[in-house]
C-alpha cells in the first residue's frame, strides 16, 4: 500500500494490518519523495521507514525531482507529482505487487468532484475518484472513499498512532487546499452539513452512469461506427489524469487511426445524449480534442440538409464531411504536429485557424447597436486603442497579458498553468495583437484600459467553433 506519512495513509495502514489475519493478505509500504519540501519531505520518508520496520514490512521507496518534471513537461506541480508517482506505481505492479491501496477518503473526492464543477466538466468528471484504476498487471484501490478524514484521524488517536502533516496542504495557492479550507467548509456551515457525504454521492451516481454508457458506446463502435482501420478501437487501461481530463480514455490498439464513418439516419433517430456520446466517442478513440462546443457544432452540421458534400474543420487537423448518408471524420493529410501559427485579422474581418478549428472574428458595433447574440461584453474593445489590423497567433514564452481586475500584467504560462490548462492544448492557445501588445486571450477578461465606454463604437473579438456561424 503506498504511505505518504500522512494521516489518511497512515489510517489505512494501521486499519489493514489488524485487518490482515481476516483478509488473508501479505503487505508491503510504498512510498514517493516528491523532493518539494527538501528536509521535511526526507523526514516524511524516513518516518514512513520506520513504520516499515516496526511492523516488519517490506518497504518499496524512491524519490524524484518533481518540481524539475512540471518544468520540462509544462505540467502544474500537481499534475507533474501524479504523473510520476502513478509510473512509479505501474512499474511496481508489473514486478511484485497485485495490488497497491491508497488512502484517498470521502472528503478527497469531495475536494475533487467540487473542483471539476468549477472548472467545468461532464458526467465523465464527475467520476472524479474512481474507487480502482485496472492496470495490465494489477490495479489501485481506494478503499476508503467511504470514510470521512476526521474519522481517521480519531481512530489513529485512539490507537495511539503519530502520523504527519504535509504543511503544503495549507497553502492558498493550491486550489485544492482553498476548496478544502474555505469552500467545503462554508457549504457545510450555511448551507447543507452533509455537502462532502452528498458530493461522493454524486460522483458514485456519475460513476454508474457512465459504466453503463461506456458499455452502450462499446456496442456502437463496429455498428453505426466503422472504422477504415484493421486495428479494433478499445478501452485503453486505466491512466492518471494529468490536467482537465480524469479517468479512462479510449485510444486505438497500435498507432494505425483510420477515417471513422457514422451513420445519419441513426444519429438522427437516437435522443440527444446518445447523439452526445456518440460523437465524443469517435473524438477519443480518434484523440480528436471535442469539447462540448465542438460536439454542438458538428451535430449542428449533421442536422442541416444543406451540409451535404460540405465539411466541419476540427481540432487537430481533422474533417468531418457530410454526404447525406454518413458522417466521416477524416485523418489529417499529415500527422499533426504542434508548431507556431500567425494570422493576419482585419478590422472588421474573420480569419479561420485550422490548428484549433475556430473562427476569429472582429465585429465593429455602432453606437446604440447591439452586441450579437451570445457575445461577451468583457471582449468590447475601443477601437481607438487598437490596430486597424490585427494578429492571430498561438501564445509564445515570455508573452505577458494584463487580464481586466488585476494589479499588473502576469506571465502568459504562468495564467494558464493557474487553469491548469493541459498541454498540448496549451501549445497552441490563441492570442490576439494589437501592434506589440496582447489585447486579447482565450478565456480571459479584456484590460480594463481598452475597454468601450457604454453607449461608445466598439470592436468585439471573439473565436467561435467552426461552423456555428456557417456550414461551410
Amino acid at each position: 500500500m503506498a504511505v505518504s506519512g500522512g494521516g489518511d495513509s497512515v489510517g489505512l495502514l494501521r486499519l489493514l494490518l489488524e485487518l490482515c489475519p481476516e483478509l488473508g493478505i501479505l503487505l508491503s509500504v510504498i512510498h514517493f519523495n516528491h523532493e518539494l519540501r527538501g528536509a521535511e519531505s526526507d523526514a516524511d520518508a524516513e518516518f514512513v521507514a520506520g513504520l516499515a520496520r516496526e511492523h516488519k514490512l517490506p518497504l518499496h521507496s524512491t524519490s524524484a525531482n518533481v518540481a524539475q518534471r512540471a518544468k520540462e513537461t509544462h505540467l502544474s506541480i500537481e499534475a507533474a507529482a501524479r504523473q510520476l508517482r502513478y509510473q512509479y506505481f505501474a512499474a511496481l505492479l508489473g514486478e511484485d505487487l497485485h495490488k497497491i491501496a491508497t488512502g484517498h477518503t470521502l472528503d478527497d473526492q469531495a475536494e475533487t468532484v467540487l473542483l471539476r464543477l468549477i472548472r467545468g466538466t461532464g458526467m465523465r468528471g464527475l467520476r472524479a475518484i474512481q474507487p480502482r484504476l485496472e492496470f495490465q498487471d494489477g490495479e489501485i484501490i481506494r478503499p476508503l472513499l467511504g470514510m470521512r478524514r476526521s474519522e481517521l484521524e480519531q481512530y489513529l488517536q485512539g490507537c495511539g498512532q503519530p502520523w504527519r502533516d504535509d504543511t503544503t496542504n495549507r497553502d492558498p495557492k493550491f486550489t485544492r487546499n482553498r476548496v478544502r479550507q474555505l469552500l467545503l467548509p462554508l457549504l457545510e456551515r450555511d448551507f447543507n452539513p452533509a455537502i462532502a457525504e452528498n458530493l461522493a454521492e454524486l460522483a458514485e451516481i456519475a460513476r454508474g452512469e457512465e459504466d453503463y454508457w461506456e458499455n452502450e458506446i462499446s456496442g456502437w463502435m463496429g455498428t453505426v461506427v466503422h472504422w477504415n482501420s484493421r486495428e479494433r478501437h478499445r478501452p485503453a487501461l486505466v491512466q492518471p489524469a494529468t490536467g482537465r481530463q480524469a479517468g479512462a480514455e479510449l485510444e486505438t490498439c497500435g498507432s494505425g487511426v483510420e477515417n471513422a464513418s457514422l451513420d445519419l439516419g441513426w444519429l438522427r433517430a437516437e435522443s440527444l445524449a446518445c447523439q452526445r456520446r456518440v460523437i465524443k466517442a469517435i473524438g477519443d478513440s480518434a484523440g480528436i480534442p471535442l469539447e462540448h462546443k465542438h460536439v454542438g457544432a458538428i451535430l449542428r452540421f449533421a442536422d442541416n440538409q444543406e451540409s451535404s458534400g460540405k465539411q466541419l474543420v476540427l481540432p487537430r487537423g481533422w474533417r468531418v464531411v457530410h454526404d447525406g448518408i454518413s458522417l466521416e471524420f477524416r485523418v489529417p493529410v499529415q500527422e499533426p504536429v504542434a508548431s507556431d501559427f500567425e494570422y493576419c485579422l482585419s478590422v472588421p474581418g474573420e480569419v479561420t485557424l485550422s490548428e484549433t478549428g475556430t473562427l476569429f472574428q472582429a465585429v465593429r458595433i455602432l453606437p446604440g447597436s447591439s452586441p450579437p447574440c451570445g457575445a461577451n461584453p468583457a471582449h468590447l474593445f475601443d477601437p481607438k486603442h487598437l490596430s486597424k489590423e490585427l494578429v492571430v497567433r498561438n501564445w509564445r514564452p515570455g508573452d505577458r497579458f494584463w487580464p481586466a481586475h488585476t494589479k499588473s500584467p502576469k506571465k502568459i504560462k504562468e495564467l494558464l498553468q493557474e487553469r491548469h490548462v493541459a498541454q498540448p492544448e496549451r501549445r497552441l492557445w490563441p492570442v490576439v495583437l494589437s501592434g506589440n501588445d496582447i489585447v486579447w486571450v482565450r478565456g480571459f477578461r479584456a484590460p480594463a484600459r481598452l475597454r468601450a465606454g457604454e453607449g461608445q463604437e466598439s470592436l468585439l473579438i471573439r473565436e467561435v467553433a467552426i461552423g456555428e456561424d456557417n456550414a461551410d
